[in-house]
Order: C-alpha cells, then structure tokens, then sequence
C-alpha cells in the first residue's frame, strides 16, 4: 500500500540520480582537498616535517556519544530543483570547515538500487538531528509529508527536530509542528545556518555530558559495592 501512495514518475527518478552522481563527485572532491591541506598543515607545523598534535575539536564534535549514529543532521526536502539548491548549500556550510558535521542528503547518500522508503528511513535513525526545508513545495508534496511522519514517529516532542521556513507563510506552517520552534531562512540564509549548527552543537554537547553524568553514576554505584 505505500508502494501505492507513493509512486514517482521516471522524470523524478532520472533528476535523483543525476543529482546524486554530481553531489558525490564534488563531495568526494571536497574531502580530498581537505584531507591533504590538513596533511599538509599538519607536516609543516613542526620542525623537521614531523605531524604535530591535532588542534583539539570542540567538546561536542570529539564527544564519544555522537559516534554511535552515522549522521549527526538528516536533511528533508523536496525534489523540486530550488530546495535541492538550497538544501545543498545548508549542507554545504554544515560540513565546512571548522564545523564538519556529517549530513545525509538523499540525492548523494542514498544507496543506488535501495528502496527509497527503507534508505530515508534507516537515515533517520541513524542520524541525531533532523531538519525539514519547509518550503510551499514541501507542504505539497506527498512524500515530504511521510518522511515528517516518520521523523514525528522517531522522536516526538523531541529537541532533535529542526524546522527551516523558506518563501513560506506561517499561516501555511504544518499543523503538525505547531509546538516547535522554527527558523525563518527568507531573510537571511547565513544566519539561519549558523542557527542549525550551533543547536546541534547545543544538542551533541547535551548529550555526552548526560552520557558522561551516566557512566559516572554507574561507576559510583559499582563502587560502592565493592566497598561494602
């Protein structure tokens, strides 16, 4: 039945994987140049070519908690070519230097020959954060509206959730993400993607010192056992 609900003509098909084979070819370009200029960095910061130490990342990107997901930010947005644009160049300033998170975005992280459902699903559970290009043709699209069910479904009333208004009105906002907050990315995009990375900074930061707070308590107890 949802093989049914969501069927997507071959045009659409064609502009994913199209878009998908770019994206993965400049990505991968990108993570190259980046890797030998911190080689490169590296060598020639210490006398006789020796790699120094690594500066020292913030806590949150160096946390032990946020490894245990693949990603730390699942983009969601339509197919529509303007929020491909726009969602390329959110994710674009996310994984930059110096903040280097790890995105999925549909068009270069979907497996090829994946069921789409079943790619975007496992995405969303492997990812700590979500955010939603909430543009008009997002409100519009049927398969936009699934995934933000399934995200909803994954953690509701959650702080993980991060809605992005673009060119919309907030008489057309979703019914369904009334109670979060959004960012309102018309005005000044840049902005808004500083917002984006300092919650999943705020976010991944909260989570290791819960994580830590834990493991703390759990070596407390086991402590205390032994001494008694």
């Amino acid at each position: 039945e949802i093989d049914a609900a969501f069927s997507f003509p071959l045009g659409w098909l064609q502009k994913l994987f199209k878009s998908r084979a770019t994206l993965s070819k400049e990505h991968n370009q990108e993570v190259t140049k980046n890797s030998v200029t911190s080689a490169s960095s590296s060598l020639s910061s210490s006398p006789g070519g020796t790699p120094s130490k690594p500066q020292c990342l913030p806590a949150a990107l160096a946390s032990e908690s946020r490894w245990k997901r693949n990603y730390d930010i699942f983009v969601c947005h339509s197919n529509a070519q303007s929020d491909i644009e726009e969602a390329t160049r959110l994710v674009s300033f996310l994984e930059a230097t110096p903040h280097s998170l790890r995105c999925f975005l549909w068009q270069r992280d979907t497996c090829p020959g994946g069921a789409m459902s079943t790619e975007f699903c496992q995405a969303v559970k492997d990812s700590h954060l979500w955010v939603l290009l909430i543009t008009p043709n997002f409100v519009q699209d049927s398969w936009c509206s699934y995934m933000m069910q399934q995200v909803l479904s994954e953690g509701p009333m959650s702080n993980r959730l991060i809605p992005l208004l673009h060119s919309l009105s907030h008489s057309q906002y979703p019914q369904e993400l009334k109670y979060f907050y959004y960012i309102d990315l018309s005005k000044n995009p840049d902005r808004g993607y500083t917002l984006v990375n300092r919650a999943v900074l705020k976010y991944l930061l909260k989570k290791e010192m819960t994580h830590n707070f834990n493991m703390n308590g759990s070596n407390s107890g086991l402590d205390g056992e032994d001494g008694s």
